[in-house]
């Protein structure tokens, strides 16, 4: 490639290649593959005059070299990366916003009176369309004001003034329509699949490596233990336990074998699988949620929020203050000042700019927020119900404990489970394998022949000539045919209530049962502890776990009000009547029968990992799994209503002075409108600044794996 060096300073390159060099998706192709190069950083391209940008920590001869030796026939398309779109978005609405107000500015000073009234005409119809719509059906509303503020500016002769309204009303939309983007591809950012290559079959049978970007329908790609699974398809070959947890919100895996149907982002817990792709990109089920996301908050934009109809509300007082300072003073001057400083524009502004700002601050901190009247609501709840399994609990199998029914000891149940589990990377068996090693029970391969695995049953070897089983109940009693005696069963029985029981067996006699239980989070008793702080005066568990298994978590967290044995089907109705009560609730879940119960809150949350229904009903979804996330929440929603109320005073403050200015000759009505827009610009810039959001991350380590 031919290329000129226009900056070459503290390890940072920049070259141009010139216009028409590469196109836009062949520079991307140029990112990845420079940023593939060791000892290269950072890599931005401009297809627009073929500039790339390096940021690089090795010798500069070797990028040079990089560069020289790059081809036309190296060129290939890629898509960008969510920090490219990110980057474009960015500069996009620079550019929006220096040309608005370079153009503003060129206009005054060059085009004569005649043509710059013009232009103001031409740009103020949009919100004079939109007043007349609202005079038509009889709507006093904000649209109403501006239009009228606009055309009686303009009918004077008061082409300052309007001009300044028409200037700052674009700027705004300007400003939010970035930040609903930038929002947007935050989300996107956060629930796309990360996946660089994958394994596809050939018609030969042969093993080939792809990237990702090349998968097509109809390819047959191999999936293994450990696994994310890349595209919806169905099964061709093989069987698998499928950790489906971001598809059902279930924590164990799922046996699926030939003719099954799979899903983007989900995983093989254990097995190989071959799968033909049915779906790609846009059209798997997890790109759906994304879509679902986006139009969710398109519409709720178009509810009314309580700001939009306080500013609606104050329009009659500014249409009432404008005639009655006309008949006192007979000044149309007067009159009119009082026209362009309205309360309304900056509340109507100023509050979803707030509210924008916090969905932002909230998508980067990973919590997706499908609107800004949930964040309120979560803000000004006093009631919070939780589901245990999943939400309160790890969803993490854990070995409680192991008790003896033969003649081994506890430890050698364990012992011996242990050495056959480690074979198979399930969440059970690492659960085995992890205890056995915190207690130290060592175990050598001596012990048995080769195991057997049984997809989504258990385990089964010869273990000293004799056959040795390990597994479900369905497994051990019924397939293996072992047999319980009526003092195992009513040991079976009291464990059974609080824990989910393995069973042991050797030579069809059990030897002992492996009790696994579900713990809490390790940062739940803080969290609960810290709601209570911020004024969620009732906590609530719901389980359809045993008492025994329910009080045992309550206790531990200390809760005093749960519900257990709750049939799925009763959770909504359980929120409606505390809701009935006067409470105002926020329900947390994750599983397809927590849907019903989320859907049924004032505001819902759904956990990591949730069932995709449950992030389709839920109106907040938390993409870490933690609960700090809830107290995060709430402190961001809780500011933002403080940012709200102080803007209020600030509105009521600034424009009395700007009216009562006005009013008494003091100011003139250009001045007026001046600074009322330039007063409601910088209460609005001031609601976007992320520092008002510093304080809402209180957990100064969280400690998650992502």
């Amino acid at each position: 490639m031919k290329f000129k060096i226009v900056y070459d300073k503290n390890n940072i390159l920049r070259v141009r290649a010139g216009k028409n060099a590469f196109t836009q998706k062949q520079g991307y192709g140029i990112a990845r593959l420079l940023t593939s190069k060791k000892g290269i950083k950072t890599v931005k391209v401009s297809s627009v005059n073929g500039s790339i940008y390096i940021e690089y920590t090795t010798k500069k001869v070797k990028i040079l070299k990089y560069l020289a030796n790059l081809k036309k026939s190296d060129l290939f398309e890629a898509e960008p990366t969510q920090e490219e779109i990110s980057r474009e978005t960015d500069g996009r609405y620079i550019n929006k916003i220096l040309k608005k107000i370079a153009t503003r500015y060129l206009a005054k000073m060059l085009l004569p009176l005649p043509l710059q009234v013009a232009k103001i005409v031409y740009e103020g119809l949009p919100y004079m369309a939109a007043g007349l719509d609202s005079l038509i059906h009889l709507r006093l509303d904000v649209d109403l004001l501006d239009a009228t503020s606009i055309f009686v500016t303009l009918s004077q002769g008061m082409f300052g003034p309007a001009g300044s309204i028409v200037f700052l009303l674009g700027l705004s939309e300007i400003l939010e329509d970035y930040t609903i983007e930038k929002t947007k591809h935050s989300l996107e950012n956060s629930l796309m699949l990360n996946i660089n290559k994958v394994w596809i079959k050939t018609e030969n049978g042969e093993e080939v490596q792809i990237p990702f970007t090349d998968l097509r329908e109809g390819n047959s790609v191999v999936v293994r233990t450990g696994t994310i699974i890349p595209a919806d398809g169905t099964i061709i070959e093989g069987e698998a336990a499928i950790n489906e947890a971001t598809m059902t919100g279930e924590s164990l895996a799922v046996h699926k074998s030939e003719g099954k149907k799979v899903y983007a982002g989900t995983i093989v817990e254990e097995g190989t699988i071959v799968i033909r792709v049915d779906e790609l990109n846009e059209k798997t089920r997890i790109n759906q949620i994304i879509d679902l996301i986006e139009s969710s908050d398109k519409a709720k934009a178009g509810i009314q929020s309580k700001a939009e109809k306080l500013a609606d509300s104050i329009v009659p007082w500014n249409f009432a203050v404008t005639g009655l300072t006309y008949l006192l003073t007979g000044s149309t001057i007067k009159a009119i000042a009082a026209l362009t400083v309205d309360y309304s524009c900056a509340i109507k502004l100023a509050t979803p700019i707030s509210i924008i700002s916090a969905m932002r601050e909230a998508s980067e901190r990973e919590i997706v927020v499908k609107g800004g009247r949930y964040l309120e609501a979560y803000a000004t709840a006093d009631t919070i119900i939780f589901d245990k399994t999943g939400t309160l609990t790890k969803s993490s199998p854990h070995v409680a404990k192991t008790v003896s029914l033969g003649v081994l000891s506890d430890d050698e149940v364990l012992r011996e489970a242990a050495c056959l589990e480690e074979h198979f990377p399930h969440s059970v068996a690492t659960a085995i394998v992890n205890k056995a090693k915190e207690l130290g029970l060592n175990h050598g391969e001596e012990l048995h022949s080769e195991v057997e695995y049984v997809v989504a049953h258990g385990i089964a070897t010869t273990l000293v000539g004799k056959r040795a089983v390990l597994g479900s109940r369905h497994f051990v009693i019924e397939d293996e045919g072992v047999e319980i005696s009526e003092e195992h069963q009513a040991i079976i029985k009291e464990n059974a209530d609080k824990y989910s029981i393995i069973y042991y067996a050797i030579d069809g006699n059990l030897e002992g049962i492996i009790c696994i239980d579900d713990p809490p989070r390790d940062e739940a008793k803080e969290v609960l502890d810290k709601l209570r702080e911020l004024g969620i005066n009732d906590i609530i568990m719901l389980t359809g776990d045993s008492e025994n298994a329910a009080h045992t978590t309550a206790e531990l967290l200390g809760i005093d009000n749960y519900r257990s044995q709750v049939l799925p089907e009763d959770k909504a109705s359980i929120v409606e009547e505390i809701k009935a009560s006067g409470k105002k609730v926020i329900m947390v879940g994750d599983g397809i029968n927590d849907s019903p119960a989320l859907s049924a809150a004032d505001v819902s949350v759904a956990m990591k990992d949730s069932s995709d229904l449950a992030r389709e009903v839920a109106d907040i979804t938390l993409l870490r799994p933690t609960l700090h996330d809830l107290v995060t929440t709430r402190l961001l929603s809780q500011q933002m209503l403080d940012i709200i109320q102080r803007n209020y005073k600030l509105i009521v403050v600034f424009n009395t002075l700007f009216m009562g200015l006005g009013l008494t000759g003091v100011i003139t009505p250009s001045l007026t409108s001046v600074f009322h827009n330039g007063s409601t610009m910088l209460i609005g810039l001031d609601s976007a600044r992320s520092s008002n959001y510093e304080h809402v991350d209180t957990f100064e380590t969280i400690d998650v794996e992502v």
